[in-house]
């Protein structure tokens, strides 16, 4: 089942569940794929998974941009409003690696390449990011490259 299937779906259990928060994630999802589908012309009934899994990070990072700015505005109750969407949109994303599963790829990469120029550690990373596609986070990427290019 694609993803965009699975959150119309999680909108009429919310709704049947009453559960006006997942509800009103879940609307507010939908609305970001239609409108990205009419912005970008797509005629199919529902969105590629790998455009969906991309919105919902976009979603993700804002709301954790909007954690820090209650946090630095001591506005706790909104923060908490905020970690529970983010939650909601998280169960929808692929599991991420962790750092050894990182390290493990990176080492390779790194090995295979031999030796690498710190002026093209950036090209570097790129394919790396590639390879790794929504599976890794990019600063731990490039923190871990780092480290192993000293």
């Amino acid at each position: 089942m694609s993803l965009h299937k699975q959150i119309k779906d999680g909108i009429k259990d919310a709704m049947l569940k009453k559960d006006t928060l997942r509800l009103t994630v879940l609307r507010n999802i939908s609305a970001v794929f239609t409108n990205e589908m009419l912005a970008k012309k797509i005629t199919t009934p529902e969105m590629s998974d790998d455009d969906a899994i991309t919105i919902i990070r976009r979603l993700v990072k804002q709301r954790k941009d909007s954690i820090e700015q209650f946090t630095k505005g001591n506005r706790i109750d909104l923060v908490k409003n905020e970690e529970a969407e983010m939650k909601i949109l998280e169960a929808f994303l692929p599991q991420m690696m962790n750092k050894e599963e990182i390290e493990k790829v990176v080492k390779a990469k790194v090995a295979e390449a031999g030796t690498i120029d710190k002026a093209k550690l950036g090209q570097f990373m790129g394919g790396i990011m590639k390879e790794l596609k929504g599976k890794a986070d990019g600063m731990l990427v490039k923190q871990i490259l780092e480290e192993l290019v000293k």
